[in-house]
């Protein structure tokens, strides 16, 4: 789960006048994650296939999930979340996946899809596209700055408890703009069930982020990612490889900012988000075909060495970055503890949103 995608959408690609003709009747319709795709990702495709691929970007399953379930969403290929792609495969909003033409299906981490049928039975519906987290990023300096050595780096209590989170008010506090994702984080670090079925709880955790309302700078699900990196916040409630790409660009920048990333000892969310192919697709095969090239390896291994998050692809590993397979923040520990998201009853995922926005208009 991501900022505006760097300029590689769209591209035109050099190759034979074949492939070229073949662009002009073949397309693919991909709405993604922003800033979630190796630079040359899209490029390559169009040029071993001759499909042209339109790209389109979003920031929060509840901007896609609006899209899939109008039946109206315009797309061949979308990327929602596990627990998203469990509700609207109930609502009807997909097609099932002809695996015969997804030849390179057999790239995935069999443990990964035996998890997956939580969510998608069979594995009908859903490929798994990356995985991650959900944490803290921080300004080492700014951190250490307002709060000294001593600082919970550690801890959920760097956001959640009023203590701490009013002594980074003055540096800039981001939050990711989705109930689904932070209630469960806020209902987790009371202690209670982080899929409750109880609206007392979510009372509660709504009770919780009002008590550090007043230290949060904006609600945004992507803007963080150049904002830590260019030093103008100090603390973000995140995604795993979106801060990853936020310490990339300030290392790659130079301009001072040591930006770091923690899974709370308390504990966090870990999700899957899946490539799935709409209802209303007009574009199967091409649809098909896009899925089976994100899971080559090479390919699926290149998207995980640029975007910095888990990848489901058991035969990518080999040209994966060493330095992001042994990385904890990425590839969690044994013994982290972890929890998944639940598919709620609708009417709590309506008071969820209610709260929210209780919380934001505070």
């Amino acid at each position: 789960m991501k900022a505006v995608m760097k300029p590689i959408l769209g591209l035109a690609v050099a190759s034979t006048v074949a492939s070229a003709a073949i662009a002009d009747d073949r397309v693919v319709r991909v709405y993604n994650w922003s800033d979630y795709i190796a630079e040359d990702t899209i490029e390559k495709f169009e040029a071993a296939t001759g499909i042209k691929v339109t790209y389109d970007v979003f920031d929060s399953n509840e901007v896609l999930e609006a899209k899939v379930l109008s039946g109206q969403s315009g797309y061949d290929v979308v990327v929602p979340t596990s627990d998203y792609l469990a509700r609207h495969v109930i609502a009807g909003a997909y097609q099932k996946l002809d695996k015969s033409k997804i030849p390179n299906w057999d790239n995935l981490s069999d443990e990964l899809l035996a998890n997956l049928e939580n969510y998608d039975k069979g594995n009908q519906y859903g490929v798994p596209y990356q995985w991650g987290t959900t944490g803290i990023g921080y300004n080492v300096a700014k951190v250490e700055e307002a709060l000294g050595e001593d600082a919970p780096t550690d801890s959920w209590d760097l956001f959640f408890n009023p203590e701490y989170a009013s002594k980074l008010a003055d540096c800039g506090v981001a939050v990711l703009d989705s109930p689904g994702e932070v209630l469960p984080l806020a209902l987790s670090y009371l202690g209670l069930d982080p899929n409750s079925k109880d609206r007392a709880d979510y009372d509660k955790a709504g009770e919780l982020m009002k008590s550090i309302k007043p230290s949060i700078t904006y609600f945004h699900s992507s803007r963080y990612i150049s904002d830590l990196a260019n030093g103008d916040i100090c603390l973000a409630i995140g995604w795993s490889g979106d801060v990853f790409q936020a310490m990339a660009r300030a290392e790659e920048a130079e301009n001072g900012v040591e930006i770091a990333y923690y899974i709370p000892k308390e504990g966090t969310a870990m999700w899957s988000d899946m490539m799935a192919i709409p209802k209303d697709a007009n574009n199967v095969d091409e649809a098909h075909e896009f899925i089976n090239f994100v899971l080559d390896a090479q390919i699926g291994a290149d998207i995980t060495n640029y975007v910095w998050y888990g990848s489901p692809n058991e035969a990518a590993k080999e040209f994966i970055d060493p330095e992001i397979l042994a990385n904890p923040g990425i590839y969690p520990a044994e013994g982290t503890k972890l929890f998944t998201f639940e598919v709620l009853p609708e009417k709590i995922n309506r008071y969820m949103t209610r709260t929210w926005t209780s919380v934001k208009s505070d």
